[in-house]
């Protein structure tokens, strides 16, 4: 049971409740007493047991505790990114109590999701499954799919009932059905050309629940999506390889950004940086140490954990962070050779 007390302090909260609790306990016999349990200050009641605030025990509480029940900062069935921006969003409205700072906040994880700078640890779904046998002909359940994918590999490989399944979802050709995107996440992190659907991610998973809270405040959070600038990331060509068929428009084009100053160019440097060869081969050459520094050290964290050097056997193991970064490093000292050819290039000229 919740007792709005409008326009009063913490202070005055905590003497009413002990009046409350008082009043009624004596009004009920023995044993019965009324059980204060705890102030929420700030507050947000969605719907039924769904609601979160901070709450304090105590008058002499100093720090309150973030607590949330039913919304999905709490529940498993939405991918991590998706708990963390609302938990982040709630905490920036409590703190400064400026919804300008909660969107400049969301519009800007939203940005990384199109840039494609997100992790992708934060953006795995797993969603149990229930066997072969526990569903309807025809069902279109992602770790169904998965499920079926590892059969036709191996049929040992079936995921236990009841076993927590991971997956994400890409893009892809256009009309293709959502269960068609559901990949893996070794999949996408051995393949370049794949990437994360940032669309998807937003729109379905990200925007509806900051709606359902922000929505009690008057405000639309689909409408800053829709206003902001849409960023695409085209993946290198040059990561891609040969023989490897593509699916999705940006595969067809190649990246067209100075990798100095990232601006938009047609050449492999922009007109104004090439004006100082010196500089473009500083700062290309440092970008390349430094990528080749940060892949040596995860490498190091790597080897230290699993108590081997072999390249040929890597972590696979999706609870660690090290593995999706060491991946993403790998593909930037990839990216790296590319880089070294327009240094040589540059210094030719």
């Amino acid at each position: 049971m919740f007792i709005e007390m409008k326009g009063r302090s913490k202070e005055e909260a905590f003497r009413i409740e002990h009046e409350i609790c008082d009043a009624v306990t004596a009004m009920n016999p023995q044993p019965i007493k009324l059980k204060f349990e705890k102030i929420y200050y700030p507050c947000m009641l969605q719907t039924k047991k769904r609601y979160v605030g901070y709450s304090y025990e105590t008058l002499d509480q100093k720090t309150p505790v973030f607590d949330a029940k039913g919304i999905e900062t709490v529940r498993r069935d939405s991918c991590a990114a998706v708990s963390k921006i609302l938990e982040r969003s709630i905490k920036i409205l409590f703190g400064c109590k400026d919804v300008s700072k909660v969107k400049e906040y969301v519009l800007r994880q939203c940005r990384k999701f199109m840039e494609g700078k997100v992790s992708m640890q934060d953006c795995v779904f797993a969603k149990e499954y229930r066997g072969m046998k526990g569903y309807k002909p025809g069902a279109c359940v992602p770790a169904l799919e998965i499920a079926k994918k590892l059969l036709r590999h191996d049929r040992r490989s079936e995921p236990r009932t009841g076993e927590r399944v991971p997956y994400v979802i890409i893009y892809g050709s256009p009309g293709l059905p959502l269960i068609q995107l559901v990949r893996q996440p070794g999949e996408v992190l051995s393949d370049p050309a794949l990437r994360l659907n940032a669309t998807y991610y937003i729109t379905k998973q990200i925007l509806p629940p900051l709606d359902r809270v922000f929505s009690l405040l008057g405000v639309d959070v689909f409408s800053w999506y829709n206003d902001m600038p849409k960023v695409v990331r085209v993946v290198p060509q040059s990561l891609m390889a040969p023989d490897q068929r593509k699916g999705t428009i940006s595969q067809y084009f190649s990246a067209t950004n100075c990798p100095v100053c990232d601006k938009q160019t047609n050449q492999p440097i922009c007109n104004s940086c090439i004006k100082d060869p010196q500089h473009v081969c500083v700062t290309l050459c440092d970008r390349i140490r430094r990528w080749e520094k940060v892949y040596h050290d995860l490498v190091q964290v790597c080897n230290t954990c699993m108590g081997v050097k072999d390249e040929s056997q890597p972590c696979v193991s999706l609870d660690c962070p090290i593995m999706f970064r060491r991946v993403l490093a790998k593909q930037d000292v990839q990216k790296g050779t590319q880089l070294r050819e327009v240094v040589n290039k540059v210094l030719d000229f």
